[in-house]
């Protein structure tokens, strides 16, 4: 059914393909604007939607810059209810500038400015302009946004749905032609299995580079840490039985790995950045209340609890934790780490 499917949606693909390789041409000569700023811009992207693992990638280069140069990110917002260029603060909501950009904020304060726009060409300018020391902008998913020329640029793709076996929207999952990973200066694979052999990871690589031949490409996998209470940041105790809930978008590494660890009742799945409501919240403790034993516990991910945080009154008295997470190199992490720091020697007096 699937594959009938995609025969059928294969002309929108086509077509699809054509106009978004019509816009991608129209900026390389030229005739659309790319701009470029004094402060290094690194981006952060995929060709395919939602679910790539950006977000730990781009966690994993604040944590790498942050101790040397004076950083912003910038993402776009998805699912904010406000417009426009807007700088995150302490009482913002995730309806204010969306659940990533809140969890980044929420993380790495006051040190790290976080940012959103829907333009981003529009956005640096008022990022510059608020923090004129700002050195280097990682902008969070942004492969596509090609009105700003980055310095560097990292491209995400997941393991389990490379983008070289994937097709142009609607048919597959590609935002874009596979032969835009060309713009890419390194491509990390990413939510690999931990114990990824290396004849996999040369199949992989090999074909990668059939888009882009001698691009370094690099392996990561999620590192799960351990669950955290909602509010008092305490582990649970013992081997609790786990409802797991979550609104991303892709939730098989989730499930698998939770599955491997825990006793899992089951899991609710909800579409990517879902907005959660009382009537959810209701659902959830109904479905709790039912579990046998004493010793049960509500999970979920972390980018969900920054979603949550609106219902805290709701939650008061649950036992809801939640799974940071943290990206993990295979191998070779110190090779990626100077990749990404040479590409900011051109920034100018970057030790604080």
């Amino acid at each position: 059914m699937k594959q009938l499917l995609r025969v059928f949606l294969w002309p929108a693909s086509v077509l699809y393909g054509l106009i978004v390789g019509f816009r991608n041409y129209l900026y390389r000569v030229g005739y659309k604007k790319s701009f470029s700023f004094q402060s290094c811009i690194i981006s952060v992207g995929n060709l395919s939607v939602g679910g790539n693992g950006k977000t730990p990638m781009v966690e994993y280069l604040i944590r790498l810059l942050m101790p040397n140069f004076r950083l912003a990110v910038l993402s776009r917002g998805y699912g904010r209810k406000t417009s426009g260029f807007r700088l995150a603060k302490i009482d913002d909501k995730a309806s204010d500038i969306g659940d990533e950009p809140l969890q980044m904020f929420l993380k790495f304060q006051p040190q790290l400015k976080v940012a959103v726009g829907e333009s981003r060409a529009l956005a640096i300018p008022n990022i510059l302009f608020e923090g004129p020391d700002i050195q280097a902008i990682v902008l969070d998913d942004a492969f596509q946004h090609l009105a700003v020329k980055p310095q560097f640029s990292i491209l995400v793709t997941d393991y389990w749905t490379p983008f070289f076996n994937d097709l142009l929207l609607p048919s597959g999952r590609l935002r874009e032609p596979r032969k835009g990973a060309a713009r890419a200066d390194v491509v990390v694979v990413t939510k690999c299995p931990p114990e990824l052999g290396m004849n996999k990871r040369q199949e992989y690589v090999a074909q990668v580079r059939k888009y882009h031949a001698e691009v370094p490409v690099f392996f990561t996998y999620i590192n799960y840490l351990d669950p955290l209470h909602f509010t008092t940041g305490m582990k649970p105790s013992g081997d609790p039985t786990v409802l797991l809930f979550s609104g991303i978008a892709k939730s098989e590494t989730l499930v698998r790995y939770v599955y491997s660890k825990y006793k899992l009742s089951e899991h609710v799945g909800y579409g990517d950045h879902y907005r959660y409501s009382s009537k959810e919240m209701a659902d959830l403790k109904n479905r709790f209340a039912k579990l046998p034993g004493d010793n049960n516990i509500l999970l979920t991910t972390e980018k969900d609890m920054v979603r949550l945080m609106e219902l805290k009154e709701v939650l008061e008295g649950m036992p809801l934790y939640y799974l940071p997470i943290e990206c993990a190199f295979i191998d070779k992490q110190q090779e990626f780490n100077e990749i990404v720091l040479n590409s900011l020697k051109s920034v100018k007096n970057s030790k604080i």
